[in-house]
């Protein structure tokens, strides 16, 4: 889940990273370089997050959904402002209670909640291949709440992805579960972060919006507890062990993708944060003994196609025109 805090970072290092500052005319690592150790960091990156769900999903086993939040809240909160405070960055500024970053802690507390739930209640390859759909939502949103430019083409491959999120909810037919709606929501919950995130202010770094984030996460597991009506239960020692695991998972995990897009070119390594339905769709069966089915399959098959049509036709759009 750590994954779907989407930093916002600084690229105008490129060229420092390419080349030797002192002499701009020696090269310190080759551009193909750069990409090949960006993606493996993206691969790893996806790994991990993977791992995090599958150990959020242990642990749902043992402990209520509400409990999982508020201990997993925590510990990402506590890890998120050691960095902060490392970086000399203040946790408490003014620009934190702006009305951007309010909006943006309400979808964060409905995506993490609905999404964990899915985790807990739906197999665990269907949510993770649901959650892909997520940067179509948010060129959709972009286009919609920005007036950001979204041709015909980017338009109707964001309809062909959504298609492909119905193929595996597949409304109307035996095959539908209401759970995987919980998903969706969770989707849409994630989505409206990434967007609220794009408008946060800037003087706010990525650390202060994990900070914040898990603060919401926080209270949106008390909520849900409050909510259930159940007495707190102390984790057992091995569920406290997965719930160690999921934080320890998700933090090493979030730091490979900061260094994925710090090392390698955006258009590059991005496309490898698929590499992540292969990793939920493995640990579904190996661990967890699902058996997705062909509409999980052919769904997913959309959703990538449609998600690197959009990247493709973005870089397109934006490189310059030869002379």
């Amino acid at each position: 889940m750590i994954a779907d805090i989407w930093p916002s970072l600084d690229f105008a290092d490129k060229d420092r990273r390419t080349h030797n500052t002192e002499d701009p005319m020696t090269p310190i690592q080759t551009p193909q370089r750069d990409n090949l150790i960006g993606s493996l960091f993206m691969i790893g990156s996806m790994g991990g997050f993977a791992v995090e769900d599958a150990f959020i999903k242990a642990a749902a086993q043992n402990l209520p959904v509400g409990q999982i939040l508020i201990i997993f809240g925590m510990g990402g909160a506590l890890c998120f402002a050691l960095l902060a405070l490392a970086s000399g960055a203040p946790l408490f500024p003014r620009a934190a209670m702006s009305r951007t970053m309010r909006i943006r802690s309400l979808f964060e507390m409905t995506g993490r909640l609905f999404y964990v739930l899915a985790i807990a209640l739906t197999p665990l390859s269907s949510a993770t291949v649901i959650l892909q759909a997520t940067p179509l939502l948010v060129v959709a949103g972009a286009a919609l709440v920005f007036g950001e430019q979204v041709g015909w083409r980017r338009w109707s491959a964001i309809i062909i992805g959504l298609i492909g999120v119905i193929i595996i909810v597949q409304p109307g037919t035996d095959g539908f579960s209401a759970l995987s709606i919980l998903a969706i929501i969770g989707l849409i919950g994630f989505a409206g972060r990434d967007l609220a995130s794009r408008a946060a202010p800037r003087s706010l770094g990525t650390a202060v919006l994990g900070f914040y984030g898990f603060l919401a996460v926080i209270v949106a597991g008390v909520a849900f507890s409050l909510w259930q009506a159940v007495p707190f239960i102390w984790p057992d020692p091995v569920t406290m062990l997965w719930l160690a695991g999921s934080v320890g998972a998700g933090i090493t995990a979030y730091s490979f993708l900061m260094r994925a897009m710090r090392t390698g070119e955006v258009s590059a390594v991005t496309p490898f944060r698929y590499t992540r339905l292969l990793f939920g769709i493995g640990l579904g069966v190996f661990v967890f003994g699902e058996t997705p089915t062909t509409a999980t399959f052919a769904g997913a098959g959309l959703i990538v196609l449609s998600g690197a049509f959009i990247m493709w036709r973005g870089k397109k759009i934006a490189a310059p025109t030869a002379p």
